[in-house]
């Protein structure tokens, strides 16, 4: 029935503007702003040809899950990178993180890195091989 509908997944935040500017700038995704009033939103163009939008919520509270996952071809230089756009890492509690805050593995992907967006959604980096 859905089977040819161009999905696409959306997620809060608590201010477009901090959205905006860290998924454009930060992060260097191409962002669109949709729509007006109550009805303002962004669209998030990813380079697989998917949109996200994101939308502002008055009572926003941050996902408890990853909302995005980003793999990367050098887990290291993007960690690098983003630590230099002044993004934190994330160290969660029962992963064993190395001393720039990835970890790696034996299983699932090689290496992923959390961090969070202004609003507290996780997004994360990871290295498949």
């Amino acid at each position: 029935m859905l089977g040819q509908s161009q999905a696409y997944s959306g997620f809060s935040v608590d201010d477009l503007g901090a959205a905006r500017r860290f998924y454009g700038e930060t992060l260097g995704l191409e962002v669109e702003e949709a729509g007006q009033g109550p009805m303002q939103m962004l669209i998030i163009k990813l380079g697989s040809g998917a949109r996200v939008f994101v939308y502002p919520k008055e009572a926003h509270t941050p996902a408890t899950f990853t909302i995005l996952n980003f793999p990367v071809d050098d887990i290291d230089a993007t960690v690098a990178e983003l630590e230099r756009r002044g993004v934190t890492l994330e160290r969660y509690p029962g992963f064993d993180h190395d001393e720039k805050g990835v970890v790696r593995g034996d299983e699932g992907p090689a290496a992923i890195a959390w961090f969070t967006d202004p609003a507290g959604n996780v997004i994360s980096v990871l290295q498949e091989s």
